[in-house]
């Protein structure tokens, strides 16, 4: 089978897709065909080694967590599920960016009819992320929450599940993406210059709550804004997050089977949109990986094995 592999740290051109053998489930575990693969920005700071004393790698790595496939063979001690079940879940073995994974069916979840593979493929590490953001903050009705970078992979679910919660949100976003947020009952604040004002404009009454999936710069911004250290959540600003007493709750506390099995739901009954910015074939993660890294992405960038 084929998989995509890297094997040093390094920029974008260390990764490449290569012929490898093809895994066979353990007890446990059933082997899923992938039929699609999000990215994610973590996997680029791991390839880049800059998460090295947090999540080292050992060479040759494969990467990828999200995935969406067909179960083709179970190992023994595996209940309720069989070949040719269609799943989604996630590999805690950076493998999914692959033909095939194998998978603890403690990871995986039955995908819903209505659910497009696209979607399926990559709900994991961003929803898991955005629903433990989300329950860290204890957004209560009618309170004001800011989300960073509110239109990326992680935000765009933040904002819809903190209006489910009946919160009242601003998402902090370019211009481009300010008629989405607007769609989605959001009001949208341009970043830049001047953030700090556009957003005390926004909420006149204040804000209770911040979610930043962006750097620590937006940390430093919630408690500019008078928001307590214990009502910010950062997925990735863990040092800063660390020096003045912030949450950093993510795709880890949010992967269990009853998170992913809602989000498939609510995905695939329309009530939560997962944008899908673009898709890539395996051979070409190198640009997948360009257009994430830009970071100005509305939604998710998916491979498609």
């Amino acid at each position: 089978m084929r998989a995509v592999r890297f094997d040093r740290y390094g920029d974008r051109d260390v990764l490449y897709v290569a012929d490898v053998e093809m895994p066979h489930p353990d007890h446990g575990e059933a082997l899923v065909e992938i039929r699609a693969a999000g990215i994610n920005p973590g996997e680029a700071s791991i390839r880049k080694g800059l998460l090295h004393d947090r999540f080292p790698s050992t060479f040759p790595s494969g990467q990828g967590t999200d995935l969406a496939g067909v179960i083709t063979a179970v190992g023994d001690g595996v209940g309720g599920f069989a070949p040719g079940d269609e799943v989604l879940g996630w590999s805690w073995a950076r493998s999914s960016h692959a033909e095939y994974a194998t998978v603890p069916v403690t990871q995986l979840v039955p995908k819903p009819a209505g659910l497009s593979w696209e979607v399926a493929g990559s709900l994991n590490v961003a929803g898991a992320t955005a629903c433990a953001a989300v329950a860290a903050v204890e957004p209560q009705p009618g309170e004001t929450v800011v989300v960073s970078a509110a239109a990326g992979g992680v935000g765009s679910i933040a904002v819809q599940l903190l209006r489910m919660r009946g919160a009242q949100v601003i998402g902090i976003a370019s211009a481009d993406n300010h008629p989405w947020l607007l769609a989605h009952d959001v009001t949208p604040v341009e970043y830049g210059d001047g953030l700090e004002e556009r957003v005390r404009a926004a909420a006149p009454d204040g804000v209770q709550a911040f979610i930043d999936t962006f750097g620590p710069e937006y940390v430093d911004l919630a408690l500019t804004l008078g928001v307590a250290p214990e009502r910010i959540n950062t997925i990735i600003a863990f040092e800063r997050a660390a020096q003045v007493g912030a949450h950093t709750e993510g795709s880890a506390a949010g992967s269990t089977p009853e998170v992913m099995s809602a989000l498939a739901e609510l995905a695939a009954d329309g009530r939560l949109e997962v944008p899908i910015a673009a898709t890539f074939p395996l051979e070409r993660v190198q640009d997948a990986f360009a257009e994430l890294e830009q970071r100005h992405t509305r939604g998710k960038i998916v491979l498609v094995p």
